[in-house]
Protein backbone atom coordinates (compact mmCIF):
# COMPACT_ATOMS: atom_id res chain seq x y z
CA UNK A 1 0.00 0.00 0.00
CA UNK A 2 1.42 3.17 -1.10
CA UNK A 3 1.90 5.48 1.86
CA UNK A 4 3.09 9.45 3.06
CA UNK A 5 4.14 11.53 5.65
CA UNK A 6 3.94 15.12 6.78
CA UNK A 7 5.84 16.59 9.99
CA UNK A 8 2.77 16.70 12.28
CA UNK A 9 1.79 17.06 16.00
CA UNK A 10 -0.99 16.65 18.38
CA UNK A 11 -2.05 19.09 20.88
CA UNK A 12 -3.69 18.18 24.11
CA UNK A 13 -3.80 18.20 28.09
CA UNK A 14 -5.43 16.52 31.06
CA UNK A 15 -8.79 18.50 30.86
CA UNK A 16 -10.57 21.08 29.19
CA UNK A 17 -9.73 24.89 29.94
CA UNK A 18 -5.74 23.88 29.58
CA UNK A 19 -4.40 26.39 27.10
CA UNK A 20 -4.87 24.25 24.27
CA UNK A 21 -6.12 26.23 22.00
CA UNK A 22 -3.80 29.42 23.03
CA UNK A 23 -0.69 26.72 22.40
CA UNK A 24 -1.78 26.33 19.14
CA UNK A 25 -2.67 29.52 17.77
CA UNK A 26 0.36 30.47 18.74
CA UNK A 27 2.52 28.00 17.71
CA UNK A 28 1.11 27.67 14.18
CA UNK A 29 1.34 31.61 13.80
CA UNK A 30 5.27 31.11 14.97
CA UNK A 31 6.01 28.23 12.35
CA UNK A 32 3.97 30.25 9.29
CA UNK A 33 6.02 33.54 10.28
CA UNK A 34 9.34 30.89 10.38
CA UNK A 35 8.46 30.00 6.81
CA UNK A 36 6.29 27.38 7.24
CA UNK A 37 3.40 26.24 5.42
CA UNK A 38 0.98 25.22 8.00
CA UNK A 39 -2.11 23.03 7.49
CA UNK A 40 -4.41 22.66 10.95
CA UNK A 41 -7.19 20.48 12.17
CA UNK A 42 -9.37 20.68 15.14
CA UNK A 43 -10.79 17.31 16.60
CA UNK A 44 -14.23 17.25 17.55
CA UNK A 45 -17.21 19.48 16.62
CA UNK A 46 -15.84 22.83 16.72
CA UNK A 47 -16.56 26.30 14.70
CA UNK A 48 -15.20 28.43 16.49
CA UNK A 49 -11.52 27.18 17.56
CA UNK A 50 -10.91 26.80 13.37
CA UNK A 51 -11.39 30.18 13.18
CA UNK A 52 -8.75 31.66 15.17
CA UNK A 53 -6.39 28.42 13.91
CA UNK A 54 -7.55 29.58 10.34
CA UNK A 55 -6.47 32.92 11.15
CA UNK A 56 -2.84 31.76 12.71
CA UNK A 57 -2.02 29.96 9.46
CA UNK A 58 -3.71 31.43 7.14
CA UNK A 59 -5.13 28.39 6.06
CA UNK A 60 -8.53 27.07 6.29
CA UNK A 61 -8.73 24.83 9.28
CA UNK A 62 -10.05 21.54 9.07
CA UNK A 63 -12.10 19.65 11.66
CA UNK A 64 -11.51 15.74 12.33
CA UNK A 65 -14.52 13.91 14.31
CA UNK A 66 -14.17 10.43 15.10
CA UNK A 67 -18.10 9.81 15.35
CA UNK A 68 -19.40 11.59 12.47
CA UNK A 69 -16.42 10.11 9.88
CA UNK A 70 -15.20 6.91 9.81
CA UNK A 71 -11.26 6.50 10.44
CA UNK A 72 -10.47 5.73 6.68
CA UNK A 73 -12.21 8.98 6.10
CA UNK A 74 -10.12 10.65 8.63
CA UNK A 75 -6.82 9.33 7.02
CA UNK A 76 -8.49 10.16 3.59
CA UNK A 77 -9.49 13.83 4.89
CA UNK A 78 -5.73 14.54 6.71
CA UNK A 79 -3.82 13.20 3.08
CA UNK A 80 -6.22 15.92 1.12
CA UNK A 81 -5.92 18.62 3.10
CA UNK A 82 -1.88 18.38 3.72
CA UNK A 83 -0.61 17.54 0.53
CA UNK A 84 0.51 21.34 -0.25
CA UNK A 85 1.60 21.72 3.29
CA UNK A 86 4.89 21.02 5.41
CA UNK A 87 3.73 20.66 8.74
CA UNK A 88 0.51 19.81 10.19
CA UNK A 89 -0.94 20.74 13.75
CA UNK A 90 -3.84 19.07 15.13
CA UNK A 91 -5.77 20.25 17.81
CA UNK A 92 -7.18 17.96 20.55
CA UNK A 93 -10.41 18.41 22.41
CA UNK A 94 -11.26 18.14 26.47
CA UNK A 95 -9.06 16.33 27.72
CA UNK A 96 -6.41 13.23 26.08
CA UNK A 97 -8.33 10.72 27.30
CA UNK A 98 -12.08 11.95 26.99
CA UNK A 99 -14.75 11.14 24.98
CA UNK A 100 -18.48 9.75 25.37
CA UNK A 101 -17.89 6.23 25.48
CA UNK A 102 -16.04 3.87 27.88
CA UNK A 103 -13.64 1.98 25.27
CA UNK A 104 -12.09 5.93 23.84
CA UNK A 105 -12.89 5.48 20.56
CA UNK A 106 -14.08 8.97 20.15
CA UNK A 107 -11.06 10.42 22.37
CA UNK A 108 -8.17 12.83 21.01
CA UNK A 109 -6.22 10.03 22.26
CA UNK A 110 -7.51 7.56 19.56
CA UNK A 111 -7.54 10.34 16.66
CA UNK A 112 -3.55 10.46 17.62
CA UNK A 113 -3.05 6.50 17.18
CA UNK A 114 -5.11 6.67 13.75
CA UNK A 115 -2.83 9.51 12.73
CA UNK A 116 0.25 7.79 14.26
CA UNK A 117 0.90 11.50 15.81
CA UNK A 118 3.24 12.43 18.25
CA UNK A 119 1.56 14.14 21.28
CA UNK A 120 2.50 17.68 22.93
CA UNK A 121 0.24 17.56 26.37
CA UNK A 122 -0.21 21.28 27.88
CA UNK A 123 -1.01 20.88 31.67
CA UNK A 124 -2.23 23.93 33.45
CA UNK A 125 0.14 23.93 36.19
CA UNK A 126 -1.54 26.86 38.88
CA UNK A 127 -1.25 25.82 42.55
CA UNK A 128 0.46 22.21 41.60
CA UNK A 129 4.42 21.19 42.16
CA UNK A 130 5.51 17.96 42.92
CA UNK A 131 1.51 16.49 42.40
CA UNK A 132 2.56 17.67 38.90
CA UNK A 133 4.44 13.95 38.42
CA UNK A 134 1.49 10.98 39.30
CA UNK A 135 -0.79 13.07 36.79
CA UNK A 136 1.81 12.95 33.67
CA UNK A 137 3.33 9.18 34.99
CA UNK A 138 -0.90 8.68 35.11
CA UNK A 139 -1.54 9.69 31.66
CA UNK A 140 2.03 8.25 29.94
CA UNK A 141 1.16 4.59 31.52
CA UNK A 142 -2.50 5.14 30.74
CA UNK A 143 -2.70 4.13 26.66
CA UNK A 144 1.33 2.99 26.03
CA UNK A 145 0.65 2.83 22.41
CA UNK A 146 0.38 6.27 21.86
CA UNK A 147 3.47 8.12 21.87
CA UNK A 148 3.38 11.67 24.23
CA UNK A 149 6.57 13.12 23.35
CA UNK A 150 7.03 16.39 25.66
CA UNK A 151 4.89 18.54 28.27
CA UNK A 152 4.44 22.40 27.78
CA UNK A 153 3.45 24.11 31.25
CA UNK A 154 1.12 26.52 31.46
CA UNK A 155 0.10 29.37 33.91
CA UNK A 156 4.04 28.94 35.82
CA UNK A 157 3.28 31.78 38.52
CA UNK A 158 7.67 32.42 38.81
CA UNK A 159 10.72 31.43 37.53
CA UNK A 160 10.83 28.99 41.24
CA UNK A 161 7.56 27.77 40.47
CA UNK A 162 8.87 26.23 37.13
CA UNK A 163 12.35 25.27 38.77
CA UNK A 164 10.28 22.98 40.91
CA UNK A 165 7.77 21.73 38.42
CA UNK A 166 10.96 20.91 35.84
CA UNK A 167 12.78 19.13 39.17
CA UNK A 168 9.82 16.61 39.78
CA UNK A 169 9.28 15.67 36.06
CA UNK A 170 12.75 15.32 35.74
CA UNK A 171 13.37 13.00 38.45
CA UNK A 172 9.64 11.01 38.36
CA UNK A 173 8.54 10.69 34.78
CA UNK A 174 11.54 11.01 32.07
CA UNK A 175 9.00 13.25 29.84
CA UNK A 176 10.58 16.27 28.27
CA UNK A 177 9.54 19.40 28.69
CA UNK A 178 9.30 21.83 25.77
CA UNK A 179 8.49 25.15 27.74
CA UNK A 180 6.52 26.86 30.03
CA UNK A 181 4.09 29.65 29.28
CA UNK A 182 2.74 32.26 32.54
CA UNK A 183 -0.47 33.26 33.50
CA UNK A 184 -1.04 36.34 31.01
CA UNK A 185 -4.30 38.01 31.34
CA UNK A 186 -3.56 39.96 28.45
CA UNK A 187 -3.49 37.16 25.82
CA UNK A 188 -6.36 35.29 26.76
CA UNK A 189 -9.26 35.47 23.95
CA UNK A 190 -13.12 36.54 25.49
CA UNK A 191 -15.42 33.60 26.15
CA UNK A 192 -18.96 32.85 26.30
CA UNK A 193 -21.43 30.75 26.27
CA UNK A 194 -20.32 28.74 23.40
CA UNK A 195 -16.76 29.05 23.69
CA UNK A 196 -14.12 31.54 22.64
CA UNK A 197 -15.46 34.33 20.67
CA UNK A 198 -15.54 34.32 17.02
CA UNK A 199 -12.72 36.06 15.20
CA UNK A 200 -15.59 38.34 13.43
CA UNK A 201 -16.39 39.75 16.83
CA UNK A 202 -12.85 40.22 18.32
CA UNK A 203 -11.28 43.47 17.15
CA UNK A 204 -7.76 42.62 18.35
CA UNK A 205 -7.77 39.03 16.22
CA UNK A 206 -4.72 40.03 14.69
CA UNK A 207 -2.85 41.75 17.58
CA UNK A 208 -3.86 38.95 19.65
CA UNK A 209 -2.51 36.34 17.54
CA UNK A 210 0.77 38.08 17.13
CA UNK A 211 0.49 38.61 21.08
CA UNK A 212 0.03 34.60 21.69
CA UNK A 213 2.96 33.59 18.76
CA UNK A 214 5.24 35.79 20.27
CA UNK A 215 4.91 34.51 23.60
CA UNK A 216 5.28 30.76 22.24
CA UNK A 217 7.81 31.76 20.50
CA UNK A 218 9.80 32.89 23.99
CA UNK A 219 8.69 30.87 26.17
CA UNK A 220 8.80 27.32 23.65
CA UNK A 221 11.25 25.37 21.79
CA UNK A 222 10.10 25.40 18.47
CA UNK A 223 13.63 23.54 17.44
CA UNK A 224 12.57 20.93 19.50
CA UNK A 225 8.97 20.83 18.89
CA UNK A 226 9.61 20.50 14.80
CA UNK A 227 12.18 17.66 15.25
CA UNK A 228 9.37 15.87 17.32
CA UNK A 229 6.95 16.91 14.37
CA UNK A 230 9.63 15.34 12.01
CA UNK A 231 9.81 11.61 14.03
CA UNK A 232 6.12 11.10 12.66
CA UNK A 233 5.19 7.58 11.21
CA UNK A 234 4.29 6.99 7.70
CA UNK A 235 0.02 6.70 7.01
CA UNK A 236 -1.48 4.67 4.46
CA UNK A 237 -2.86 6.90 1.55
CA UNK A 238 -6.63 6.20 1.91
CA UNK A 239 -7.53 9.03 -0.91
CA UNK A 240 -11.28 9.16 -1.48
CA UNK A 241 -11.87 9.25 -5.40
CA UNK A 242 -12.13 12.82 -6.24
CA UNK A 243 -15.58 13.43 -7.95
CA UNK A 244 -15.15 15.45 -10.46
CA UNK A 245 -16.56 19.19 -10.33
CA UNK A 246 -19.61 19.32 -11.78
CA UNK A 247 -20.58 23.05 -14.04
CA UNK A 248 -22.25 25.29 -11.65
CA UNK A 249 -25.66 25.62 -12.40
CA UNK A 250 -27.45 26.96 -9.55
CA UNK A 251 -26.22 30.06 -7.45
CA UNK A 252 -26.76 29.55 -3.90
CA UNK A 253 -26.63 31.95 -1.40
CA UNK A 254 -24.83 31.62 1.97
CA UNK A 255 -25.24 33.94 4.61
CA UNK A 256 -21.55 34.48 5.61
CA UNK A 257 -21.55 37.36 8.46
CA UNK A 258 -20.86 38.37 12.26
CA UNK A 259 -24.82 36.66 13.36
CA UNK A 260 -23.72 33.64 10.59
CA UNK A 261 -20.35 32.16 10.80
CA UNK A 262 -20.45 28.42 11.09
CA UNK A 263 -19.67 26.92 8.64
CA UNK A 264 -17.34 23.70 7.74
CA UNK A 265 -15.23 24.33 4.80
CA UNK A 266 -15.94 20.79 3.90
CA UNK A 267 -19.61 21.66 3.92
CA UNK A 268 -19.10 24.57 1.44
CA UNK A 269 -16.21 22.73 -1.27
CA UNK A 270 -18.83 20.05 -1.19
CA UNK A 271 -21.65 22.35 -2.59
CA UNK A 272 -19.22 23.91 -5.03
CA UNK A 273 -18.21 20.64 -6.25
CA UNK A 274 -21.19 19.34 -6.54
CA UNK A 275 -22.58 22.32 -9.20
CA UNK A 276 -23.21 25.33 -7.03
CA UNK A 277 -22.13 28.89 -7.04
CA UNK A 278 -21.79 30.43 -3.73
CA UNK A 279 -22.66 34.22 -3.66
CA UNK A 280 -21.73 35.28 0.13
CA UNK A 281 -23.70 37.91 1.72
CA UNK A 282 -24.66 39.72 5.12
CA UNK A 283 -27.68 39.63 7.09
CA UNK A 284 -27.04 42.38 8.80
CA UNK A 285 -26.42 45.04 6.03
CA UNK A 286 -26.69 43.01 2.87
CA UNK A 287 -29.96 43.03 -0.02
CA UNK A 288 -31.56 39.83 -1.41
CA UNK A 289 -29.14 38.26 -3.39
CA UNK A 290 -29.64 37.06 -6.79
CA UNK A 291 -29.47 33.35 -6.11
CA UNK A 292 -31.61 30.08 -6.61
CA UNK A 293 -31.13 28.63 -3.15
CA UNK A 294 -29.73 29.40 0.27
CA UNK A 295 -27.63 28.08 2.93
CA UNK A 296 -28.11 29.61 6.39
CA UNK A 297 -25.67 28.27 9.02
CA UNK A 298 -25.06 28.15 12.64
CA UNK A 299 -23.79 31.14 14.98
CA UNK A 300 -25.14 33.67 17.02
CA UNK A 301 -28.20 36.12 15.72
CA UNK A 302 -29.03 36.14 19.33
CA UNK A 303 -25.97 38.75 19.60
CA UNK A 304 -27.05 40.79 16.57
CA UNK A 305 -30.55 40.30 16.86
CA UNK A 306 -31.55 44.27 16.56
CA UNK A 307 -29.31 43.95 13.35
CA UNK A 308 -31.05 41.37 12.12
CA UNK A 309 -34.70 42.66 13.13
CA UNK A 310 -33.59 46.40 11.74
CA UNK A 311 -32.77 44.74 7.83
CA UNK A 312 -36.00 45.09 7.23
CA UNK A 313 -36.79 44.43 3.31
CA UNK A 314 -34.18 41.35 3.30
CA UNK A 315 -36.27 39.73 5.54
CA UNK A 316 -38.80 40.57 3.83
CA UNK A 317 -37.73 39.17 0.76
CA UNK A 318 -36.18 36.17 2.50
CA UNK A 319 -40.29 35.35 3.36
CA UNK A 320 -41.42 36.22 0.26
CA UNK A 321 -38.91 33.40 -1.17
CA UNK A 322 -39.95 31.21 0.92
CA UNK A 323 -43.54 31.36 -0.15
CA UNK A 324 -42.62 31.46 -3.71
CA UNK A 325 -41.12 28.07 -2.96
CA UNK A 326 -37.30 28.65 -3.03
CA UNK A 327 -34.83 25.66 -1.49
CA UNK A 328 -33.51 26.65 2.21
CA UNK A 329 -31.19 24.72 4.36
CA UNK A 330 -30.45 25.87 7.53
CA UNK A 331 -28.73 24.78 10.69
CA UNK A 332 -29.52 26.16 14.11
CA UNK A 333 -28.95 29.85 13.69
CA UNK A 334 -30.72 29.92 10.47
CA UNK A 335 -33.11 27.98 12.24
CA UNK A 336 -33.72 30.74 14.81
CA UNK A 337 -33.62 33.65 11.88
CA UNK A 338 -36.12 31.93 9.84
CA UNK A 339 -38.60 32.15 12.91
CA UNK A 340 -41.07 34.54 13.85
CA UNK A 341 -39.30 36.11 16.74
CA UNK A 342 -36.15 35.79 19.27
CA UNK A 343 -36.66 36.80 22.91
CA UNK A 344 -33.00 36.98 24.89
CA UNK A 345 -32.36 38.24 28.05
CA UNK A 346 -36.34 39.82 28.05
CA UNK A 347 -35.74 41.49 24.84
CA UNK A 348 -37.66 40.10 22.05
CA UNK A 349 -37.01 41.44 18.25
CA UNK A 350 -38.43 39.87 14.95
CA UNK A 351 -36.85 37.37 12.39
CA UNK A 352 -38.13 36.43 9.16
CA UNK A 353 -40.84 34.77 10.36
CA UNK A 354 -41.08 31.70 7.79
CA UNK A 355 -40.94 29.27 10.47
CA UNK A 356 -44.39 29.49 12.27
CA UNK A 357 -42.99 29.56 15.96
CA UNK A 358 -40.95 31.66 18.36
CA UNK A 359 -37.59 31.30 19.49
CA UNK A 360 -36.39 31.88 23.21
CA UNK A 361 -32.98 31.47 24.06
CA UNK A 362 -32.20 29.95 27.99
CA UNK A 363 -29.93 30.40 30.38
CA UNK A 364 -28.75 26.67 30.15
CA UNK A 365 -28.25 24.48 26.99
CA UNK A 366 -31.03 23.00 25.66
CA UNK A 367 -29.53 20.35 23.64
CA UNK A 368 -25.84 19.81 23.54
CA UNK A 369 -23.41 16.92 22.08
CA UNK A 370 -23.26 14.14 19.47
CA UNK A 371 -27.08 13.42 17.23
CA UNK A 372 -28.15 10.57 15.58
CA UNK A 373 -31.43 10.93 13.04
CA UNK A 374 -33.31 8.98 11.66
CA UNK A 375 -34.65 10.14 7.85
CA UNK A 376 -37.69 8.93 6.01
CA UNK A 377 -36.23 6.73 4.18
CA UNK A 378 -34.67 4.64 7.08
CA UNK A 379 -31.17 6.51 6.47
CA UNK A 380 -29.26 7.25 9.50
CA UNK A 381 -27.55 10.92 9.75
CA UNK A 382 -24.85 11.70 12.59
CA UNK A 383 -24.26 15.07 13.84
CA UNK A 384 -23.36 17.38 16.73
CA UNK A 385 -26.15 20.25 18.44
CA UNK A 386 -24.85 23.02 20.83
CA UNK A 387 -28.02 25.72 21.44
CA UNK A 388 -29.50 27.31 24.18
CA UNK A 389 -32.52 28.06 22.33
CA UNK A 390 -35.52 26.80 22.46
CA UNK A 391 -38.36 26.64 19.62
CA UNK A 392 -41.95 27.41 21.20
CA UNK A 393 -45.40 27.40 19.70
CA UNK A 394 -44.52 25.58 16.56
CA UNK A 395 -47.95 24.47 14.51
CA UNK A 396 -48.64 23.28 10.71
CA UNK A 397 -45.17 21.88 9.78
CA UNK A 398 -43.76 18.32 8.87
CA UNK A 399 -40.38 16.72 10.41
CA UNK A 400 -37.66 15.38 8.35
CA UNK A 401 -36.21 13.38 11.03
CA UNK A 402 -36.46 10.95 13.67
CA UNK A 403 -34.40 11.73 17.09
CA UNK A 404 -32.45 8.99 17.90
CA UNK A 405 -29.76 10.56 20.01
CA UNK A 406 -29.78 14.06 21.09
CA UNK A 407 -32.71 16.72 21.48
CA UNK A 408 -33.28 17.97 17.99
CA UNK A 409 -36.72 20.38 18.02
CA UNK A 410 -38.32 18.49 20.44
CA UNK A 411 -36.39 14.96 21.89
CA UNK A 412 -38.26 13.02 19.35
CA UNK A 413 -38.01 15.40 15.91
CA UNK A 414 -35.99 17.43 13.95
CA UNK A 415 -35.82 18.86 10.52
CA UNK A 416 -38.95 21.61 10.15
CA UNK A 417 -40.09 21.21 6.72
CA UNK A 418 -42.27 23.95 5.46
CA UNK A 419 -42.49 24.73 1.94
CA UNK A 420 -38.84 23.95 0.62
CA UNK A 421 -37.36 24.98 4.07
CA UNK A 422 -35.39 22.22 5.42
CA UNK A 423 -34.19 23.88 9.06
CA UNK A 424 -32.95 21.89 11.95
CA UNK A 425 -30.97 22.33 15.19
CA UNK A 426 -28.53 19.53 13.92
CA UNK A 427 -25.43 20.55 12.34
CA UNK A 428 -23.83 18.03 9.63
CA UNK A 429 -20.47 17.07 8.15
CA UNK A 430 -20.14 16.64 4.63
CA UNK A 431 -17.28 14.20 4.78
CA UNK A 432 -19.75 11.95 7.47
CA UNK A 433 -22.69 12.46 5.64
CA UNK A 434 -22.69 11.15 2.05
CA UNK A 435 -24.06 12.42 -0.93
CA UNK A 436 -25.67 15.44 1.17
CA UNK A 437 -23.82 18.58 -0.84
CA UNK A 438 -25.62 16.97 -3.94
CA UNK A 439 -28.56 16.32 -2.81
CA UNK A 440 -29.01 20.06 -1.72
CA UNK A 441 -28.08 21.12 -4.63
CA UNK A 442 -30.01 19.11 -6.71
CA UNK A 443 -33.39 20.08 -4.42
CA UNK A 444 -32.33 23.40 -5.45
CA UNK A 445 -31.67 22.97 -9.26
CA UNK A 446 -35.20 21.34 -9.33
CA UNK A 447 -37.19 23.99 -7.03
CA UNK A 448 -35.74 26.81 -8.75
CA UNK A 449 -38.25 29.84 -7.76
CA UNK A 450 -39.54 32.17 -10.04
CA UNK A 451 -38.40 35.59 -9.51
Amino acid sequence: MATFNIPRILISASNRSSGKTTLSIGLSHALAKRGFSVQTFKKGPDYIDPMWLCIASSRDCHNLDLFMMEKEEIISSFYTETREAEIALIEGNMGLYDGFDLDGKTSTSNLARILKSPIILIIDAQRMTRGIAPLLLGYLGFEPDIHINGVILNKVSSARHEKRLREAIGHYCGIEVLGALPNLPEIEIRQRHLGLVPVAEEERTCELVNKISEKVADSIDLVRIIEIANSALRLPILEKEQIEAKECFVKLGVAKDPAFCFYYPQNLTSIRRAGAELVFFDTLKDSFPDVDGLYLGGGFPEVFMDGLEENVNLRREIKKAVEHGMPIYAECGGLIYLSSSIEWRGEKREMIGSIPADIKIREKPKGHGYVVLKGKDGRLIKGHEFHYSEVVGLSNVDFAYQVLRGQGIDGVHDGIIYKNILASYTHIHASGTPMWAEGFVSSVKKGRWEK
